[in-house]
């Protein structure tokens, strides 16, 4: 079923989790269907020895463990392979037609092609086992033409469906998903990027087409993207299709939801897959599980829903869905689980939720629902999860929920709720495990304890962040299995009181205090805890920075006063993916300790006061990692020029150093690198070409520097190799530039040209690879983080060039910022400018630009900052709606120029060319873009230092 906020990169993560805490042994999900057509007894045959051989290659493929030899303990040559553990064979001469080596545990590189040489398996299951994420055999699959039950779920294994399995025409079973439990708790795992963890992907192979006898198909948590097939509904055997979890696109063919055999359809969590709900007839009463929560779907949710008399479970979590619910699904006496979004259903919970006494999960997530909870929701006393998510519910919390004993998970996070909330509230749900009040105007407190040994629920996960708590809560004292405490955003304040460490179980957990007012954590150097993620960000603490002492994944410790880090804090950072550290007050040289920490992805130490030189093992990249962001020290000298090949850099920063040298030339090296800022240093360089071979290269920041020289070559050879297809943003302003700027350079930009298909750069990755910048935009310093990638700009201010700005500039549409001010740039503003659609800020300030400003720049839609300001511009300026918003201080300095918004009248008596829009949108400020958002990694946090940069004369 589908639950509240769901996000498919924590799946990911919390299945590393999971698998890392126990070796899950999941019972082959199709045994009983294969069994029971066969005969049980030993075969009279015994195995062929072409057989044996093959299981035994086969065992020989896998690792050795404890475990594993466990499993192949029966597997001995000179045996009769029909006896060994998880192998039969039929009464077909000795030929192996079973093998479930599925919960082994087993781990290998790759799948042992001798598997194949198997032709009379009909049963094959392989699943929850480690493959390393290898990819499936291309060829093999299609030489187990007998196979009717195929089970390679939760393996590790990536790439795409071999068209072979398409060839398996007797396939009566195929499942390739990834399962595992305690799907309640995902959605609340940290945004770490996990390599480990594989799926197969691409599009589902036409080949499928032929597995006309196919009545399951499974194949949930993978990547497989494309369009659904429209084949599927054509299989007329079909019962179960489970596609959720995936990438899936597309339109979905209305026939597959009027399939008369169908019994599930889940499509939960495939974005990019749209489609409506057909009018289901009273023929099609087989459906018993319909999920398309997290799709794309719309329009209305139809009456004759309720024709699905033997619907148990009933997800419509598509927030496009709109208009009324219809009360027909208070008809439908079987189910037991529904979930509803809908952005555009408005109202209060409906009066026939009382009618659906056999539910046990009830779930309003992300819609337009309003009003206090109804009373009659205390009848559904069935219920185990009650989940009111991100809507507009308002008023106390009823008191009545306690009531409800059965409840296992509530969600009542993002709402209206008010009122004080005690916690002694939920004394009496004992088998309440978890809990999420946050952002709501509730104010929680411990509450009386007026009977100690009363019993309460031991909870595994707790968020409570925004719940206006001032102290530590003195309810956590008995809380010793949670798993995941959120406390972040409140106003706690002082120390972290000792027992709470002691209370955390000895299996890793996610712990998340940012933002509060914590003064200390009461432990030093070292937490008692193991930890997947620990946030202590956003507080007061002092000393040692805290470091746990179990395996973590996740450690941010920034924004604080921290001054030392523990001198042997290496040893216990193993597992670390992401230790973050900036803002605080550490001081003297980088510990080379962080080259020791070998599965570090993003090491973060900016905004410090860390000197010397950095260390040459950084640079050299032998520790795999992708963010390097060292800015704002203080750290000199010169960049290492020892960077190793197959580099791992994907986004490097280190501006607003005291740096010199030049840029390392080993730099190639790293062919993933998308992000370099070296912008406020000392360096001093030639502009560098030599960098177009780093073909993903989209952000290139040099600024206040001391580069010098022509940023175009002067000769045809060397032009042919500066070119940058896939920068968005480029910044060369205060540095030492000089010559002109040539026509072909400008087309050469091909990511400023059109928008980019690609993926997005290391800023997107799940959240966590952040730069950040200051730019001068609009007459502002503007600091920029997060999606910087979203921003397509050029600052070349404050060089020498002269001559005149290439007409081509005009081919760049992306474009949304150009700062070309305080140069020596002559000629004309070309006209092209104006084909620039996106922009919003144009600063061609302090040039010696001359001739007429250009009619074109008044259709500019969204520009809503320009300076032209000190050049030698004449004429009247353009009058248009959207001109007359800028300031005088656009234009000062120009003594040629005369009309609105300057003082000065024009002397000639033609009327003035009033441009007209050929739209009627308001300008669009990016700034206020920014700070809208635009879901799963999407938006910008931006700071504004509110310091309005007047024009000065040079």
């Amino acid at each position: 079923m589908a639950h509240c906020g769901l996000q498919q990169a924590e799946l990911l993560l919390l299945l590393q989790i999971l698998l890392a805490i126990t070796a899950c042994s999941l019972l082959p999900s199709y045994t009983g269907a294969y069994t029971s057509n066969h005969t049980a007894g030993v075969p009279p045959v015994p195995c062929l020895p072409d057989q044996a051989a093959a299981l035994l290659r086969l065992k020989r493929s896998f690792t050795v463990t404890n475990y594993s030899a466990i499993a192949f303990r029966s597997w001995r040559a000179g045996t009769d392979c029909c006896r060994w553990m998880g192998v039969r064979c039929g009464y077909n001469g000795g030929l192996v037609t079973f093998l479930d080596l599925g919960g082994r545990g087993l781990k290998s590189g790759g799948l042992e092609p001798a598997l194949f040489d198997l032709t009379s398996l009909r049963y094959l299951n392989l699943a929850s086992n480690d493959f390393n994420g290898s990819q499936l055999p291309s060829t093999g699959f299609e030489r187990l033409t007998e196979l009717t039950h195929l089970n390679l779920s939760t393996s590790s294994f990536s790439g795409q469906v071999p068209n072979g399995i398409g060839h398996l025409t007797n396939l009566v079973s195929l499942d390739l998903s990834t399962n595992f439990e305690f799907t309640e708790t995902i959605r609340y795992v940290p945004n770490i990027r996990v390599h480990s963890i594989s799926s197969v992907s691409g599009p589902i192979c036409g080949s499928l087409l032929s597995l006309r006898s196919l009545s399951v198909i499974d194949l949930q948590y993978n990547m497989l993207s494309g369009p659904i097939p429209d084949f599927f509904s054509n299989l007329s055997d079909l019962s179960v299709l489970i596609l959720s979890y995936n990438k899936f696109q597309g339109w979905i063919p209305p026939a597959i939801f009027q399939h008369k055999k169908l019994v599930t359809i889940d499509l939960y969590l495939n974005h990019g897959i749209s489609g409506y709900l057909p009018n289901f007839t009273n023929s099609t009463t087989s459906l018993e599980i319909l999920n398309v929560g997290r799709t794309n779907f719309s329009g209305t949710i139809p009456t004759s829903i309720g024709n699905l008399t033997s619907l148990k479970r009933l997800g419509l979590g598509a927030t496009s869905f709109s208009g009324e619910l219809p009360s027909s699904i208070g008809t439908l006496k079987s189910l037991s689980e529904l979930e509803i979004s809908g952005l555009g259903i408005v109202g209060f919970i409906p009066s026939w939720v009382a009618n659906l006494t056999s539910l046990t999960i009830l779930e309003f997530s992300d819609c337009g629902l309003s009003g206090p909870v109804p009373s009659f929701v205390s009848n559904l006393t069935k219920l185990q999860k009650l989940a009111l998510c991100d809507c507009s519910f308002s008023g106390e919390i009823p008191s009545y929920i306690s009531n409800l004993v059965q409840l296992q998970t509530v969600l009542l996070y993002s709402n209206n709720f008010i009122g004080k909330m005690e916690f002694t509230f939920f004394r009496k749900l004992t088998h309440l495990s978890i809990l999420d009040l946050s952002n709501n105007d509730l104010v929680v407190v411990d509450g009386a304890n007026d009977n100690p040994l009363a019993s309460s629920p031991k909870l595994n996960f707790l968020r409570l962040s925004h719940c206006n708590i001032s102290t530590y809560p003195n309810f956590l004292r008995n809380q010793d299995q949670i798993t995941w405490l959120d406390l972040s955003y409140n106003q706690i304040h002082g120390a972290i009181p000792k027992w709470a460490w002691d209370n955390f179980p000895n299996f890793p957990s996610v712990i998340n205090l940012t933002n509060n007012k914590l003064t200390s954590v009461g432990y030093a150097p070292f937490l008692p805890v193991h930890s997947w993620k620990l946030d202590l960000s956003y507080n007061m603490l002092e000393g040692f920075i805290p470091i746990p002492l179990g395996p973590a994944l996740l450690l941010d410790y920034s924004n604080n006063k921290f001054s030392s880090l523990p001198s042997n804090f290496s040893t216990h950072l193993h597992e670390v993916g992401v230790f973050k550290a900036s803002s605080n007050k550490l001081s003297g040289k980088i510990p080379l300790s962080f080259c020791d920490v070998i599965n570090i992805q993003m090491l973060d130490l900016s905004y410090n006061n860390f000197s010397g030189s950095i260390p040459s093992c950084l640079m050299e990249n032998v520790n795999g990692i992708e963010s390097l962001k060292l800015k704002e020290n203080k750290l000199t000298g010169q960049f290492p020029d020892n960077i190793k090949e197959r580099c791992s850099f994907e986004a490097l920063d280190f501006s607003g150093n005291w740096i010199g040298g030049q840029l390392p030339r080993s730099l190639v090296n790293c062919k993933n690198l998308e992000v370099l800022d070296i912008g406020n240093n000392q360096i001093s360089d030639y502009f560098p070409c030599w960098m177009n071979t780093l073909v993903r290269l989209q952000v290139l920041i040099l600024k206040s520097n001391k580069f010098f020289g022509q940023v175009v070559p002067s000769t045809s050879d060397e032009k042919d190799h500066c070119k940058f297809p896939t920068l968005r943003v480029l910044d060369l302003a205060s540095n030492n530039f000089s010559g002109t700027l040539t026509k072909a350079w400008f087309t050469k930009l091909k990511s400023m040209i059109v928008k980019s298909e690609n993926v997005p750069p290391v800023t997107e990755y799940l959240g966590i690879y952040k730069i950040t910048t200051l730019i001068t935009y609009k007459g502002f310093d503007v600091t920029i983080s997060n999606t910087l990638w979203s921003l397509v700009y050029i600052d070349i201010s404050s060089n020498a060039f002269c001559g005149s700005i290439p007409e081509s500039i005009g081919v760049l549409a992306m474009l949304n910022m150009v700062n070309m001010s305080r140069n020596s740039l002559t000629g004309p503003i070309p006209s092209q400018l104006g084909r620039l659609s996106q922009i919003e800020a144009l600063d061609l300030s302090f040039n010696e630009l001359s001739g007429t400003i250009p009619q074109e720049l008044a259709s500019l839609d969204f520009l809503s900052t320009l300076n032209l300001s000190y050049n030698k511009l004449e004429g009247r300026i353009p009058e248009s709606p959207h001109f007359m918003t800028f300031s005088h201080r656009s234009f000062l300095g120009n003594n040629g120029l005369c009309g609105p918004p300057l003082s000065k009248e024009c002397i000639d008596t033609a009327s003035p060319t009033v441009v007209s829009h050929h739209s009627v949108k308001k300008s669009v400020d990016i700034m206020s873009f920014l700070f809208t958002g635009s879901g799963f990694g999407a938006g910008f946090a931006i700071a504004v230092v509110m310091s309005w940069r007047m024009p000065t004369r040079k």
